[in-house]
Order: C-alpha cells, then sequence, then structure tokens
C-alpha cells in the first residue's frame, strides 16, 4: 500500500487552511451553485457560455476544496521552538547569504500550502529551503537551483 504524503506546515498554516476551506464550502459553492441554476434558466445548453464558465468553476472549486481537504487529513504541524534554535527547519526564518558577497536575505520556511513568496515565505519544497534545512547557523552549504548551483553561508535562525 502506498503511503500518503505528508504536509508539514506550521499551526498558523494550518488555521489558514481551515479558513480557506471553510469559505470554499461556505461561501464559494453555494455562489456557484446559484449561477448554475441561474445559467440553466437562459434554456438551451449547449450554446450558453455562462452555464460552461459556471461549470469549468465549479470543478476547479470541488478539486481545490478535494486538495485542501487532503492536506489538512495528512497534515503535519511542526513545532519550531522544539527544533535546535540554531537549525532552519519548517517554521523558522532563516537568514542568509551568497557567497562569495552578495547581501543578506531572509525568508521564513513553510509548508507548501502557506508559501507566499512576496511576503517571504517560501515552501519546504522549494529548493533553497530543500538545500538550508537541517543545517546550521555558520554552516556554508551548497544549493542546487534551477540555473545551477550557489553556495550560501547561514548567518541567523530564529522562530517565526
Amino acid at each position: 500500500m502506498a503511503e500518503d504524503k505528508t504536509y508539514p506546515m506550521t499551526e498558523e498554516g494550518k488555521v489558514k487552511l481551515e479558513h480557506e476551506l471553510e469559505d470554499l464550502k461556505l461561501n464559494q459553492r453555494p455562489e456557484i451553485i446559484n449561477r448554475i441554476k441561474i445559467a440553466r434558466s437562459y434554456g438551451d445548453l449547449s450554446e450558453n457560455s455562462e452555464y460552461e464558465s459556471a461549470k469549468n468553476e465549479q470543478s476547479l472549486l470541488e478539486n481545490r476544496i478535494k486538495t485542501v481537504e487532503h492536506m489538512l487529513q495528512y497534515a503535519e504541524i511542526i513545532d519550531s521552538e522544539k527544533i535546535d534554535v540554531t537549525e532552519v527547519s519548517v517554521g523558522k526564518i532563516v537568514t542568509f547569504k551568497e557567497l562569495p558577497d552578495e547581501d543578506p536575505e531572509s525568508y521564513t520556511i513553510v509548508g507548501a500550502a502557506e508559501a507566499d513568496p512576496m511576503q517571504g515565505k517560501i515552501s519546504n519544497d522549494s529548493p533553497i529551503a530543500k538545500g538550508l534545512i537541517g543545517h546550521h547557523v555558520d554552516e556554508e552549504v551548497n544549493i542546487d537551483i534551477p540555473a545551477g548551483s550557489m553556495k550560501v553561508k547561514i548567518l541567523k535562525v530564529e522562530n517565526a
């Protein structure tokens, strides 16, 4: 029997997903059902673009609901407080600089479900996070990235 993938995330990320699921089921699903009902009343469904559009949105919505439910079912809450304060892990903010002389960068490492690069939150599945996780402050690490590889020095690790 195949093992199900776990989804590492912070407690905050899990709560965010639970709120999203609630919104999908209680707000967005009824809206789309109503749009389908209205579009059906226009008659011939074979030439009804409103109906087709609403059905497509419904399909996307139901897929997202299934995905979020699955992620919540197999969520693995990472408590960064229990991990060595100098070790990079999910739920920690890591500051590093690319060697030899780039400026320092800081990112919060989170589970894929809560990643938001524009807010400085990178997925634990990203090449940079994968390369940093498990390493400690003052270590120099080679990270494989799509463009090749980069060498970084971990400057600071703190709880998010």
